[in-house]
């Protein structure tokens, strides 16, 4: 060595043989061709070469001058690259250059050749290879770390080769510049912040994008050195969020995104970082706690991820995030659970109960996205998703919200149509799911139209796709209904029959328009367009726009004609298809793609369009029953019994032959029809029957051959079949049949003649058949009628008890268990009522005596005979069968006029019958009559008395009857604005004047300034004043105190002269009085107009007589405390309250006709103008039932394991009924029981344990009138050890509600919006065992010796 250095001092270079001297001399091309034949020397050479290396010393010192290193060709400086490199390689481990600026400027001169690498189609590009294969190889740069300047040797490697690397690089490069930059890492001592920005800013996603090489380099470069770097790394990061020092980096903003990087590329460079996520998770800075929920939640949510699992506490403090004040980072966790539930099915128990609450957020944003996470994750894999989840969604379909309820019901119904309708997940999936057709159709039921229109818009593209072929839809279709729930079915049912209504109103629009133009057909147009309105989203956008599409109908003929086609009876499923694809092009327009008219033209268009129902589909539908009915079909693959299949079938037939009669005329359906009146189940030969009679109109014409065959079977039905299928029968015949008066006589003679009471079971199917006979053809039977109604069924049937009546102390059995004699007597008032209701006028005062009759009846408690012979259950059916009667009587105004008031009164407590199925029936009867705007406004009073009812569900159903009766009537006067004569008769406030005068007249109020007694009066008033209080609109509330200050200067009509009887009067308007100061604070302002009370109820005021004085004791107004009326109360603060679809209501004004003691009728103000509706009550603010139970008690509503709370909240100091029995009060007994309480403990009884006369039995205490509350909750106390109570005996099956709309489908025709308010009238939750054995004494009666002759 010492040699070498001798050699290298004497500055002689000694070149390879062959070379020359290299210097600056030459040409640039000699210089190269030197220099090639100097690394050829170089490359063959190796270590172990002494003398060699001794040799070319000088010349290795050479190659390291500046006139090398800085020569200004390309090529020269390259060739001296690779020499230097192949030196390092010879001279190694130490070098021949000594001097620490030489070796930085020779590795910084290195590195710039380094950049040759970029151009790999550069011809030189082999040689930059050798230089980089060769360096990295020989690890030359580990030399620079002992020199001070390393870092930046170091940084600018990384740098230059992050730069040049590209896609044009293969494995070799890469692996070489991973392999060079590595040593550097591992075997240096240090790795600068500045190194590490290097190498780190190629993990930023913009760096990222730019250069996809250079991020995977940096990738593998730290995979290969990531024990060795991690400490620097945490160093990093520990600086940047724990000190907060930014400066120390340019890439301090770029943190949380390099943090994501890095634990993609291994999650072990950072397990001192992530402890530090916990902390800024804490963070009070938002923006922070944002970013790095955003980073965790990619981390978390990462396919392979396994940071959950690694790190809970981590998890835990995340998923608290979930509940951060802050919108935005709820928002990020609720987005984030859709991958985690996709990626990491293990976790979505832990994300449940997260995601529940999330799905109540006030943020209509976040409600959104917890639907949009679950349902992406459902249809992806729907065992990603718990039935937990499933129910967040469901929920989020009553949400207030009409975006969130949107993507609520669109997410299930995509989920239905993928695993129920496609069966991708097999039968376990379609089974899990199988509850979303029944949500879907409940929805239905809001009174939203944009709810109800996706609906329609779901079951024809998800349920029941319209574009499937006509025999694959049909039995879609088929087997859909036949596995709908009650309340589906009849969401359904109501669905069709509005598609129906309104594409009559737009036939009906199309007529007026081709009508030659006047100002009467103007407005007629004008009204038809406001119909339409109403079935459109944005009613007041859709004004316009409907007004719009009449003018285009009556410029445009082709349109016309094309709509005409689409609304034609004959339509088929095709035609409606090219219609509203031909109607649209020709509305809409290339140049105006977002058209708000052609907009609402489709949802017309789509929601009469019959895309489902035609001919062809009635045919196919026909044969899907036959192949059930034959044994062929895939009833059993589709989980569903044959039985239930055929029965279902036939149901939805009957419903269709309604909305689509003419799609059923053709012989093969007729002779369909045939074969199922033969079959032994009477379900389904009723469904037959029904569909004859809606569309049979043409048969006697279009198919004589199939009314030869059927006429015979339809009389052998009227005459011998089950009462349902004669009654049915019996309608048949009236609309299919031209000469029906000859075979209504063929069948009337011989029923007539062989009646014989002494076979009662043989009687009650031809009294149902003479029954409708009597109301289709009165004339025709004049005589015998009247003789067969004085004679037989007043004389024979019901003054007689020929079997003594089962002794029992029930109030109610059965249907099966009734007596065959009462169940006769039932269908002989039905057959008078129905004669009468035939017949409309009282000319041979048949009504007079009837009205005796029935009320004889209530008189006598249902035994007619007194004779002591029948049985209390039978007494029950025969008192309500003739309260029934009474109301159908007054719905017909012939006969309200000759109904005293008496009797009246007499109907109306009924009310409060000992038996609960009584009051249950009675009060679904009278809100029937109400709904339908056909029983006169004061039988809505009459609910008044459901305030002393002891049973707290039957109050509830009570006052949301009251609720439902004022909403339908403050709607139907904004509809009709032009019947203000008639508000007398509809105006909600109306009824505070019967109330009143009702009350004044409860057989329970005897004593008139008795403090109980008032107290009970009081409570009713407020049952009543409470709902049409709730708001004050136009003033009413003075309308209403003036109303009762006019009152108090009449005199009672029904007694006059009698003072004990107007002092009642007068001391009931005072309660009234001190409840409505009491409840308002704008009593006192001016009446809007002057009321008119009821002539028949007061006498007309007088004007000299001024009643002033107050009545109430003075510890009365003790029980008057100040405080706003609540309105009904919703579902809850997100979902939207449960409401019937709304209907339009039409009514016969002479139905509504009262004679008043004014002249002009008045209003409080203009209903019309009124903008807000009562809501529905349907519990207590506290107890928020779901739709799905309120929809369940539609068909069941008395659960025998629901207990319900109070339905109705009062303000503060006002006495309720309930606290009356809990509470004693001065002057009253205490209470024996709690009802509630007894409710509660009875709730588990055996009924095989139950003694028989406890169950329904009555009150042990003999008198007349109301029991008290808290007596009738003892009464049936078990025995000690026992629990519960036996179940109670059904309700009667109202045969008259099913009757009233068979008998009236052309008035609900008209009315099919009204019917969907009906459809809910029977929504009552309330539990029946709580109230069958806690029966209510019949109120007060007048004694027998009073009545009047019954005929």
């Amino acid at each position: 060595m010492a040699h070498s250095k001798a050699r290298a001092t004497d500055g002689k270079v000694t070149y390879p043989p062959g070379v020359k001297e290299i210097s600056d001399k030459i040409s640039k091309e000699e210089m190269v061709r030197r220099l090639k034949m100097v690394v050829k020397t170089f490359m063959d050479m190796d270590q172990d070469s002494e003398e060699e290396k001794e040799l070319y010393l000088n010349l290795a010192l050479h190659l390291a001058s500046d006139f090398f290193l800085k020569h200004p060709d390309k090529d020269v400086r390259l060739l001296v690259a690779c020499c230097l490199a192949d030196i390092f390689r010879i001279y190694a481990p130490e070098a021949p250059y000594t001097s620490p600026d030489k070796l930085k400027d020779i590795f910084m001169f290195i590195t710039r050749q380094l950049k040759g690498l970029e151009d790999t189609k550069s011809a030189q590009f082999n040689r930059y290879f050798y230089l980089l294969e060769n360096i990295a190889w020989v690890k030359s740069y580990n030399i620079c770390f002992e020199l001070e300047d390393s870092n930046e040797i170091f940084t600018q490697l990384y740098r230059t080769l992050f730069q040049v690397i590209n896609n044009g690089h293969n494995q070799k490069v890469h692996m070489h510049m991973v392999d060079l930059m590595s040593s550097i890492i591992c075997e240096g001592d240090t790795v600068s912040q500045e190194l590490l920005d290097t190498v780190l800013v190629n993990l930023v996603p913009a760096h990222k994008n730019l250069n996809k090489q250079a991020y995977d380099l940096a990738k593998a470069l730290l995979k290969r050195t990531a024990q060795a770097i991690e400490p620097y790394i945490t160093n990093f990061f520990n600086q940047v969020l724990m000190l907060g020092k930014t400066s120390v980096s340019d890439l301090s903003e770029h943190v949380f995104d390099l943090i994501l990087e890095l634990y993609n590329i291994d999650s072990h460079l950072l397990l001192s970082v992530l402890p530090q996520l916990e902390f800024k998770l804490k963070s009070n800075d938002n923006d922070e706690r944002l970013q790095v929920v955003k980073l965790l939640a990619k981390m978390f949510g990462a396919k392979d991820s396994e940071l959950a699992v690694q790190n809970k506490p981590l998890w835990q403090c995340y998923l608290g995030r979930f509940n951060d004040i802050h919108v935005p980072i709820r928002l990020e966790c609720v987005k984030f659970a859709s991958h985690c539930l996709m990626n990491h099915p293990d976790l979505a128990k832990d994300l449940t109960e997260y995601l529940r609450v999330r799905s109540h957020d006030p943020e209509e944003a976040i409600r959104h996205d917890v639907i949009v996470s679950i349902v992406t994750a459902a249809k992806k894999d729907l065992s990603l998703v718990n039935d937990a989840l499933l129910n967040f969604v469901k929920e989020r379909t009553l949400d207030k919200r009409w975006r969130v309820r949107k993507e609520a019901m669109m997410g299930l119904a995509s989920i239905y149509r993928k695993y129920s309708l496609q069966g991708e997940g097999g039968r376990e999936a379609s089974k899990q799911i199988s509850w979303i057709k029944d949500k879907l159709l409940h929805i239905y039921y809001q009174n939203s139209i944009d709810d109800r229109l996706l609906v329609e818009r779901v079951f024809a593209q998800y349920m029941v796709p319209h574009n499937l072929e006509t025999t694959e839809r049909m039995k879609c279709l088929y087997y859909l209904y036949a596995t709908l729930d009650t309340n589906a079915v009849k969401a359904l049912n109501e669905m069709w029959k509005c598609q129906n209504l309104l594409r009559n109103h737009v036939k009906d629009l199309l007529d007026l328009i081709k009508k030659p133009k006047s100002e009467a057909s103007s407005k007629a147009v004008f009204a038809k367009v406001m119909v339409i309105t109403r079935n459109l989203p944005d009613p007041g956008k859709a004004q316009d726009f409907v007004k719009k599409l009449a003018q285009v109908l009556d410029d445009d003929q082709r349109i016309r004609e094309q709509l005409e086609t689409l609304v034609s009876p004959t339509c088929s499923c095709k035609q409606a298809e090219v219609c509203v694809r031909d109607i649209t092009k020709k509305l809409g327009s290339p140049k105006q793609p977002s058209n708000p008219f052609l907009e609402m033209v489709k949802f017309l268009l789509e929601r009469i369009a019959p895309v489902h129902i035609d001919t062809e589909s009635i045919s196919a539908l026909i044969k899907q029953v036959n192949k059930s009915i034959d044994g062929t079909a895939d009833d059993e693959e589709e989980g569903v019994p044959t039985e239930e299949a055929i029965r279902a079938g036939l149901e939805l037939l009957k419903v269709l032959s309604f909305t689509h009669p003419v799609s059923f005329h053709s012989a093969e359906t007729f002779e369909s029809l045939l074969g199922c009146l033969k079959m032994d189940d009477e379900k389904v030969a009723e469904a037959a029957l029904q569909i004859f009679k809606n569309t049979g109109s043409k048969m006697e014409e279009s198919f004589p051959h199939i009314k030869s065959v059927l006429l015979p079977v339809l009389q052998a039905k009227a005459k011998r079949g089950p009462p349902r299928q004669a009654k049915y029968a019996i309608h048949c015949i009236n609309a299919m049949f031209s000469n029906r008066d000859t075979h209504f006589a063929q069948i009337f003679e011989p029923l007539h003649k062989s009646l014989d009471p002494a076979n009662l079971e043989q009687l009650i199917t031809p009294l149902t058949t003479l029954g409708h006979l009597a109301q289709l053809a009165p004339e025709q039977f004049a005589a015998p009628l009247k003789s067969l109604v004085a004679n037989f069924i007043v004389k024979d049937l019901l003054m007689n008890d020929r079997i003594p009546g089962k002794k029992t102390t029930k109030l109610w059995v059965p249907d099966d268990e009734v007596s065959p004699e009462t169940l006769a007597k039932i269908q002989g008032i039905k057959l008078m009522v129905r004669w009468l209701l035939g017949v409309k006028n009282n000319q041979s005062k048949s009504g007079n005596s009837t009205l005796r009759m029935l009320t004889a009846i209530l008189h006598s408690d249902g035994d007619l005979t007194e004779q002591g012979r029948m049985g209390k259950p039978d007494m029950s059916r025969l008192r309500l069968a003739a309260a029934c009667a009474l109301l159908k009587l007054a719905q017909e105004p012939c006969y309200h006029e000759i109904i005293t008031l008496e009797q009246y009164q007499l109907c109306a407590l009924v009310i409060n019958d000992e038996c609960y199925q009584v009051r249950q029936c009675f009060s679904q009867k009278l809100h029937r009559g109400l709904c339908r705007l056909r029983l006169p406004l004061e039988y809505m009073a009459v609910f008044a008395l459901c305030a002393k009812d002891p049973v707290k569900e039957r109050r509830a159903h009570a006052r949301q009857c009251l609720v439902k009766n004022v909403n339908i009537r403050r709607e139907y006067l904004k509809q009709h604005a032009a019947i203000s004569d008639k508000l007398f008769s509809l105006l909600p406030e109306y009824v505070v004047p019967y109330t009143i005068h009702l009350l004044a007249h409860d057989p329970d109020y005897v004593k008139v300034q008795d403090i109980e007694q008032l107290k009970e009066i009081k409570e009713a008033l407020w049952f009543v004043l409470e709902i049409i209080m709730a708001k004050n609109e136009n003033n009413s509330h003075a309308f209403i105190r003036k109303m009762v200050e006019n009152i108090k200067q009449t005199k009672d009509a029904q007694a006059p002269t009698d003072p004990k009887t107007n002092e009642k009067l007068y001391t009931v308007c005072d309660v009234a009085m001190h409840i409505i100061m009491s409840k308002s604070t704008t009593y006192s302002l001016e009446s809007p107009k002057d009321p008119v009370l009821p002539s028949r109820f007061f006498t007309k005021p007088d004007k000299n007589f001024s009643n002033t004085k107050n009545y109430l004791p003075p510890e009365m107004k003790a029980f008057f405390t100040p405080g706003k009326p609540k309105a009904a109360n919703i579902l809850g603060a997100v979902n939207k309250p449960l409401s019937t679809a709304g209907k339009q209501l039409q009514s016969k004004a002479s139905r509504m006709e009262t004679t008043s003691n004014d002249d002009s009728a008045s209003n409080p103000g203009s209903p019309q103008r009124s903008k807000t509706r009562y809501k529905h009550v349907m519990f207590s603010s506290t107890s928020l039932y779901p739709l799905e139970m309120l929809l369940h008690n539609l068909v069941n509503p008395f659960p025998a394991d629901q207990d319900i709370e109070k339905p109705r909240g009062r303000k503060r100091g006002v006495t309720s009924s309930d606290d009356q029995d809990s509470k004693p009060k001065r002057g009253r007994k205490k209470a024996a029981a709690n009802t509630t309480g007894a409710t509660e403990s009875e709730d588990q009884w055996d009924e095989d344990n139950r003694p028989e006369d406890e169950q329904n039995s009555p009150p042990k205490k003999g008198r007349r009138g109301r029991p008290p509350k808290s007596s009738t909750a003892s009464q049936d106390t078990p025995s000690k050890g026992k629990r519960g109570r036996k179940k109670a005996a059904p309700p009667p099956e109202d045969e008259e509600e099913e009757e009233e709309e068979e008998e009236e489908r052309g008035e609900e025709e008209q009315d099919s919006f009204f019917y969907s308010g009906v459809l809910l009238w029977i929504l009552s939750f309330y539990r029946l065992e709580s109230a069958e054995s806690t029966p209510q004494k019949r109120r007060g009666r007048p004694p027998k010796s009073a009545q009047q002759p019954l005929l």
